[in-house]
């Protein structure tokens, strides 16, 4: 076991299988429908709710973990380890970051470094692993927090919806409101700038928008090996195909497929299809 922990939350939905090989620690946002309060998830899956959304009649509440949750998820965490690194949610779209940041004040004699991701779903998820790699070969908490802060602006999210109006309801449309007025004569192609959801451009149609991510990654990888993950939200049969061309076009470090945690797809809606990715 690391002496370092790497905890992260919920939002950037790693794949289970890599969160176990790590021994990654995942603190669970909450997503709420009328009363009924769901740990992302532990208490409801991804195909269980993406079925709820669609049945709801107005959009479920999303929320963070309080600091005394942190606290008392931290000082179980430093029961196993000599310190911790905590990745966190853009603190532009979440109020996670800053539980953490309260809860670590609380814990003077454990040492946690809290890091604001700028980021959400695998892009969030890939500074995870990076730093859940550099703990596993040894590396100190002020080498892997620094590693992981150094990696924050290399990091891309861009992505395609649907529609814009699970942003607007959610309130984290950032930028994008500037495409409302045009939301459905396009499929907006959005990108996650500075930890807010910004627009990129106005695509005609879902089809030359995900042509337009691959391009895209395209010109900012510049041919380099790199990690990337697909991410969407109850498409998997888009997904894979997008996975298949990304296979056979992009040399990849890695190549993951994942959902869209509930807590995001709060604010995406179902029908999102992007892509996280960073050079070595």
């Amino acid at each position: 076991m690391s002496r370092i922990a790497i905890v992260t939350d919920s939002s950037a939905y790693l794949p289970a299988d890599l969160v176990a090989r790590y021994g990654i620690h995942v603190m669970p946002l909450k997503v709420a429908f009328g009363q009924t309060v769901y740990r992302d998830c532990v208490d409801i899956t991804e195909e269980e709710f993406y079925h709820k959304l669609a049945q709801a009649k107005e959009l479920p509440i999303t929320s963070q973990p309080s600091a005394g949750e942190f606290l008392a998820f931290y000082q179980e965490v430093a029961r196993q380890s000599q310190g911790i690194v905590s990745i966190h949610l853009s603190g532009a779209l979440s109020g996670t970051y800053n539980s953490a940041m309260a809860a670590r004040h609380m814990l003077p004699d454990v040492p946690i470094e809290v890091i604001d991701s700028h980021s959400a779903s695998m892009g969030q998820g890939f500074l995870a692993l990076a730093a859940a790699r550099a703990a596993a070969e040894g590396q100190s908490l002020a080498e892997i927090a620094a590693w992981t802060g150094d990696l924050v602006p290399r990091l891309n999210v861009i992505f395609v919806l649907d529609t814009l109006k699970y942003l607007q309801k959610g309130g984290r449309i950032g930028g994008a409101q500037a495409l409302m007025g045009s939301m459905l004569a396009i499929k907006p192609l959005l990108h996650l700038h500075e930890g807010r959801v910004e627009p990129l451009e106005k695509v005609r149609s879902k089809g030359k928008a995900v042509q337009r991510l691959v391009e895209i990654m395209a010109e900012r990888l510049q041919g380099r090996p790199a990690h990337i993950a697909i991410l969407h939200s109850a498409i998997p049969q888009e997904a894979e195909a997008l996975r298949a061309e990304i296979a056979a076009r992009f040399p990849c470090r890695e190549l993951l497929l994942c959902g869209v945690s509930p807590v995001i797809g709060t604010h995406t809606g179902p029908g999102c299809l992007g892509l996280a990715f960073y050079a070595d």
